[in-house]
C-alpha cells in the first residue's frame, strides 16, 4: 500500500519512512504543506500520516481540503498536540485516528493496518489465488502451505496483482504502487522486478502465472488445466 507521510522534523521523518518501508508500505515523505498538496494532487494514496505543526501551514488545513473535496483517504494525525480539544478538533475535522508523540513505531504501524482493514480500506487481511495465500497483515506469502521468501517490493507487486487477480492491472498503476517518488526508477525497473517475482513463484510451485498484456499491463491468473 502507498502512504504519504507529512512531517517537518527531518530525523523523525527519515525514521518513520524507513520503518514504514520495512513494514511493507511504499512511503512518500514530505516536510511542508505545499509539498503535501503537490504529492496529493499527483498521486493516489491509501493513507496519509499527518503532522499538524508544519512550517508553512497548519496540518488541519490539508485535512480540511481533503474532506472538503470529498476525498475519503484515511488520515492518521501524528502530533505533539495532546490536549483533549486538539484531539476532538482533529477527529471532527475528518481524521480517522490520532496518535500522540512520542509514540511507539509498532503502534503506528498497527494503527495504519487497522485503518486499511476497515470495509472501505485498502488492506484485506488474506488474499488467495490458486495455491497461493498472502497474509497482508503478517506480510507472509505461502504456496501450498510453504513460506515463500520475497523482498518488500516483490510482496507489494504480488499484493497488487492478487487484489485484481484475473484482471489486467495497468503498468502505470503498478509502478505507482511499488515505487515512491524518491525512488530511482528506470524504464524497465518494473519488468526486472516482475522477472524476479515470476522466477520465485515458479520455483515455489505456484499454480498460476503472471501474463504480460502488451501495451497495457499485467494479469495474475491460474494456469488452465
Amino acid at each position: 500500500m502507498r502512504l504519504l507521510l507529512i512531517e517537518d522534523e527531518t530525523s523523525l521523518l527519515d525514521l518513520v519512512q524507513r520503518s514504514l518501508t520495512r513494514a511493507g508500505f511504499t512511503t512518500d515523505a514530505v516536510g511542508t504543506a505545499d509539498e503535501a498538496r503537490g504529492a496529493l494532487s499527483g498521486s493516489r494514496y491509501d493513507a496519509v500520516v499527518l503532522d499538524l505543526g508544519l512550517p508553512d501551514e497548519d496540518g488541519l488545513a490539508i485535512l480540511r481540503d481533503l474532506r472538503g473535496g470529498r476525498d475519503t483517504t484515511p488520515v492518521l494525525i501524528l502530533t505533539a498536540r495532546d490536549g483533549v480539544e486538539d484531539r476532538v478538533t482533529g477527529l471532527n475535522t475528518g481524521a480517522d485516528d490520532y496518535l500522540l508523540k512520542p509514540f511507539a513505531m509498532p503502534e503506528l504501524i498497527a494503527r495504519l493496518k487497522a485503518l486499511l482493514r476497515r470495509p472501505s480500506g485498502a488492506l484485506g487481511v488474506v488474499l488467495e489465488a490458486g495455491n497461493i495465500r498472502f497474509d497482508t497483515a503478517g506480510r507472509e506469502v505461502m504456496v501450498d502451505g510453504r513460506l515463500l521468501a520475497l523482498t518488500a517490493r516483490e510482496m507489494t507487486l504480488l499484493e497488487n496483482l492478487l487484489r485484481r487477480a484475473g484482471r489486467v492491472v495497468p503498468k502505470r498503476h503498478l509502478e505507482e504502487r511499488v515505487y515512491g517518488f524518491d525512488d530511482e526508477v528506470t524504464p524497465n525497473s518494473l519488468e526486472v522486478l516482475l522477472h524476479r517475482l515470476r522466477r520465485k513463484l515458479a520455483g515455489g510451485g505456484f499454480s498460476g502465472e503472471i501474463h504480460t498484456i502488451r501495451g497495457v499491463g499485467y494479469m495474475l491468473a491460474e494456469t488452465a488445466a
